[in-house]
């Protein structure tokens, strides 16, 4: 037995010396495969600093249970030399007592700033920004700003952007980028390596996808946060604007799919968790496509006076549905990358009005040329009004085909407008919708169509 343990520690040191010279990046990949009591077991073997590497990664899983296995003392230290965003969503995922043992253990000035980001609402600017940035005063020269961003670089998250504040006040007065500092000359003053207008800034509460549609336009790498007075209460940087856009679009795919967001990955999920995620919204679904049955019970006498009309169902069904999914994805995305908003509903529906009548004529005309086709040349027979039932179709196709895309482009606003997530109006949601419309309008011109003959 003794032999087995040492085999393991003497294994766990060689894992532990090959981490300390890899890539950060791979180190967390290859942590990840392993479970929280090993990787605890890894990370004692290796250096504070080389720890708030690895931690500082938002991809390193179960770093909460990880942090458990620790001693407190250590960890105490790691926390406070990780950037300020990323300890506030370390210590979330603790549970307590331990989380609030930790916070204890803080030096009063990391704990000030873990309080004040654990404040701000998720999602905001204020929760995924960091309180770690360079500032210097308005009347200093470039070379002095150089100076002291050689002197605390290596506490800062980021030096890129340099916010420049006033001596009096201490509002901010200028973003400057250490690009034009570098370029600018020593004696001269720091506000001369600025842009001279003025900076682009968030507030705390800002929505982060918000925040990140102004680091696409502006093509930041950093954007100052700051209160009503204007002074900087941290800054957002563009990797936690890439982590912002990773985790919203795939919340978004996962809604597309009709089933809640996932908050925990797909592996480590629990079986209840994951059955909660999905049920919800598939009985949701499934009551919806109840509706279809219904609508078929109403219509069941023409049903069986034309029973030639079951055979366009699917038909009919499917492309209303794959109409409204299109326009639902399109407007969904629009809204999300701030290209329309709430405002802008009737415009849209002006676009998407002349959108579905064309394509169901182009999927009307298909359907009339396959009933001529397979009439005329003897695969089936569609009886002797068969042109009657391909103008059936023909027209149902239309219709349906014109409020799938209509339904489809105006759910996301309603959503939106109901303070929901437009997300919601997921391709299943939408084809369910339209299913059961798509049955009524189908009939309805079939009635048009064929009575007197068929009906």
């Amino acid at each position: 037995m003794e032999d087995i343990v040492r085999q393991d520690e003497a294994t766990l040191r060689a894992e532990a010396s090959r981490l300390d010279h890899e890539h950060v990046a791979d180190v967390v990949e290859r942590l990840n495969q392993h479970d929280p009591e090993t990787n605890a077991a890894l990370l004692a073997g290796l250096s504070d600093e080389r720890v708030v590497e690895i931690l500082d990664l938002p991809e390193f899983e179960d770093s909460g249970e990880v942090i458990a296995n620790l001693p407190r003392e250590r960890v105490a230290r790691i926390i406070a030399g990780m950037s300020a965003d990323r300890a506030t969503d370390l210590l979330a995922e603790i549970d307590e007592p331990l989380r609030s043992q930790l916070i204890a253990r803080l030096d009063p000035e990391t704990r000030s700033a873990v309080s004040r980001l654990a404040a701000y609402p998720e999602g905001s600017a204020g929760s995924i920004m960091t309180t770690e940035f360079v500032s210097v005063p308005s009347d200093w020269t470039v070379a002095q700003t150089l100076r002291h961003i050689r002197a605390v670089e290596k506490s800062r998250e980021t030096i890129y952007t340099i916010c420049v504040l006033d001596p009096a006040t201490h509002a901010l007065v200028q973003a400057v980028s250490l690009r034009r500092l570098i370029a600018a000359e020593l004696d001269a003053n720091v506000l001369s390596a600025g842009r001279h207008r003025r900076p682009i800034t968030v507030e705390p509460r800002t929505d982060r996808e918000e925040v990140a549609q102004l680091f696409s336009k502006y093509d930041l790498l950093a954007v100052p946060v700051v209160d009503e007075r204007f002074h900087v209460v941290g800054i957002v940087t563009v990797d936690d604007v890439i982590d912002t856009i990773f985790a919203e679009s795939t919340e978004d795919v996962q809604k597309f799919g009709g089933m809640e967001a996932l908050d925990e990955p797909y592996m480590d999920i629990s079986f209840t968790k994951m059955m909660r995620k999905r049920a919800g919204w598939l009985c949701a679904l499934f009551i919806g496509e109840m509706l279809t049955a219904t609508a078929m019970q109403h219509f069941e006498h023409e049903l069986e006076r034309a029973i030639v009309l079951t055979l366009f169902i699917p038909l009919i069904m499917s492309s209303g549905g794959n109409s409204g999914s299109q326009a639902t994805s399109l407007i969904i995305r629009a809204l999300a990358l701030g290209q329309i908003k709430l405002r802008d509903w009737w415009r849209v529906a002006l676009r998407e009005m002349p959108s579905g009548l064309t394509l169901g004529a182009i999927l009307g005309t298909l359907g009339i040329i396959r009933i001529s086709v397979w009439q005329l040349l003897g695969f089936y027979d569609y009886g002797e009004h068969w042109m009657l039932v391909a103008a059936t179709v023909g027209a149902g196709l239309l219709g349906i085909v014109t409020f799938g895309s209509m339904a489809g482009s105006m759910l996301p606003f309603i959503l939106q407008r109901l303070k929901f997530d437009p997300a919601s109006a997921s391709a299943p949601f939408v084809a369910t919708l339209v299913d059961v419309t798509g049955l009524v309008i189908y009939f309805s011109v079939a009635l048009v169509i064929l009575s007197g003959t068929l009906l």
